[in-house]
């Protein structure tokens, strides 16, 4: 849960991204609004999409079903008002079980992106369950039905000029080291770089980036406190418990060694987006600035590690 006193001061100057910044993007789960069911206090589309655009974000991503118009024309007219390109977004899929074909809903999907000219469909491979705090195990038939599927709809996007990647995420059918590996060794698909998810289920996302920088096309930069995902990796605490407890910090004040991230990244002429993500419940309507404090901090930190040397050094 983010909380801000009441006194904290609302800096709404915007911060202007050099060119060398203009792929950093925000997230709606770093504002508390996400896809689970009863997750939390959801912030309005125009207070969220006004605070990316006044820290100087240049994209976002699109938020879960409902957070902007459903039509794809007015969901463009959204994020134009908003002066923000759309990056993509979190697609939770069910991609395991027999008789579900996921690309009827992956084509609905993919005209919001034309309108929008999103590049990036980041797909989740979901246990069919709500929430990240409990999954199944899936069997040798279901693996070869998920790899299946995730050629399929990769193929499907690419047809219209849109990258899937998949993302590892913790309470899904791709949550650990042996599964990410899996999914590397027995399909074709890029990879979402999701930082604290990869953390959380037993990755180390630096080596990760290290191993295999040209499967990486997307990423979702979240940093972690590590004491806080122990808990969560052993069973100790739920994933929703974890977030709740702070699990998730701001960009440079966690565990997760972006320097050797990025400058791994950068070095093998990555030219994807920067996602800023901090999962975060609230309870209430903010005071004061709330999540966006800590959102500030964090592409603080992303422009610092994309500046060049010298001025890094500065």
């Amino acid at each position: 849960m983010t909380t801000t006193p009441a006194s904290a001061p609302v800096n709404t100057a915007p911060s202007t991204p050099t060119a060398g910044h203009s792929r950093i993007a925000g997230a709606p789960i770093s504002w508390g609004v996400c896809e689970v069911p009863n997750w939390g206090y959801q912030l309005s589309p125009s207070r969220v999409l006004d605070e990316m655009r006044d820290i100087g974000l240049s994209a976002t991503e699109l938020g879960p079903e409902g957070f902007l118009p459903a039509d794809p024309d007015q969901m463009a007219a959204v994020l134009a008002q908003h002066e923000l390109v759309a990056v993509g977004g979190f697609t939770p899929v069910v991609m395991h079980q027999p008789g579900h074909d996921p690309l009827p809903a992956i084509n609905r999907i993919l005209e919001q992106y034309q309108a929008t000219h999103a590049e990036v469909l980041v797909l989740s491979a979901t246990s069919g369950l709500d929430g990240y705090d409990t999954r199944p195990t899936l069997d040798e038939d279901g693996w070869k039905l998920l790899l299946s599927n995730l050629s399929r709809i990769s193929d499907r996007a690419a047809e219209l000029g849109v990258r899937a990647v998949l993302h590892p995420h913790v309470g899904t059918m791709v949550e650990n080291g042996q599964e990410v590996q899996r999914v590397l060794s027995g399909s074709s698909i890029s990879l979402c770089l999701d930082t604290g998810h990869l953390l959380i289920g037993g990755t180390d996302p630096a080596e990760l980036t290290r191993q295999a920088p040209d499967r990486i096309a997307h990423t979702h930069l979240k940093d972690v406190n590590s004491q806080i995902a122990d808990k969560v990796r052993s069973g100790r605490l739920s994933y929703t418990e974890g977030v709740v407890e702070g699990m998730y910090r701001p960009l440079g004040t966690g565990d997760v060694d972006f320097k050797t991230i990025v400058d791994t990244l950068q070095g093998n002429g990555y030219k994807g987006w920067y996602t800023l993500e901090q999962d975060t419940i609230l309870t209430e309507e903010p005071r004061g600035e709330g999540p966006v404090t800590d959102v500030r901090t964090s592409a603080d930190h992303v422009r610092s590690l994309l500046a060049p040397s010298g001025a890094r050094a500065h």
